[in-house]
């Protein structure tokens, strides 16, 4: 499937997708929303694809926000459906079980920084900068900021980051764990890559089982959720194969099944 806004690879059970409008700082509009749903749709569904690297075109930004161009043209009822697609489009990136990483090489504002927090995971360079500017436009964050940032920074942090709309550097970031770690710009798809390949390294049916029961976190049915997963990864030949390799002291060759 080719794509106008995005650029996607794969390769060694990684895919990368990159939004490519380095011209407008890669802003989320509508066209981009729904080429991301699309690419994440075909990403769950591709079994060669075990990971995805989210990242951005060119050297300034992640995405730096909704257009607003379109988004000017919003009313009440417009305005309202808009949030609910981008909602859905970054639902269903959180709902992977699959994971995904956000690799934020530069500015993640408003919609950028909603769907890095949709991400599993984010790795920032030292250039990137995150917030949730909106209140500076007169709206409020509209793809899940609302909801996910207090889960990752704690309440009184996100209503301050919220309704200030300032925007904080890398190292604050990962300072009140906003992002998992920060490296230098040229290195950080090489990081992101690393980790990538170490995931790649360990079973998949056991890291999709994990994904599936971490995301019951502080969910009802969380623990059965986990005793689930974990009878599924008993049942599997990665299973015998780890626990034999390590009683007979040496690397496990999983297979993935």
């Amino acid at each position: 499937m080719s794509y106008n806004t995005l650029l996607l690879d794969t390769q060694s059970g990684i895919t990368t997708l990159t939004i490519n409008r380095p011209d407008k700082l890669n802003a989320l509009n509508a066209e981009v929303l729904k080429e991301i749903g699309e690419a994440v749709r075909a990403f769950s569904e591709d079994s060669a694809a075990h990971i995805m690297i989210i990242t951005g075109s060119g050297p300034k930004a992640f995405a730096a926000g909704a257009d607003i161009v379109e988004l000017h043209s919003r009313d009440g009822q417009t305005g309202a459906d808009f949030s609910r697609y981008g909602q859905v489009v970054f639902d269903a990136i959180e709902a992977s079980d699959k994971p995904i990483i956000a690799a934020v090489n530069g500015f993640a504002l408003g919609g950028g920084c909603e769907l890095s927090m949709a991400c599993h995971m984010r790795f920032a360079s030292a250039n990137a900068r995150f917030g949730q500017p909106e209140v500076n436009l007169g709206i409020i964050p509209g793809y899940g900021g609302t909801q996910r940032l207090p889960r990752l920074v704690g309440f009184a942090k996100a209503v301050e980051l919220t309704i200030s709309g300032n925007v904080i550097k890398a190292d604050e970031a990962l300072r009140i764990g906003l992002v998992n770690g920060v490296v230098e710009q040229e290195d950080l798809m090489q990081h992101v890559t690393e980790f990538a390949q170490l995931v790649l390294s360990k079973s998949q049916p056991a890291v999709r089982s994990s994904m599936r029961a971490l995301m019951s976190f502080e969910r009802e049915g969380g623990m059965e959720r986990e005793a689930i997963e974990f009878g599924i990864t008993c049942g599997t030949n990665d299973f015998k194969e780890g626990t034999l390799a390590f009683l007979e002291k040496r690397s496990a060759n999983f297979t993935n099944s």
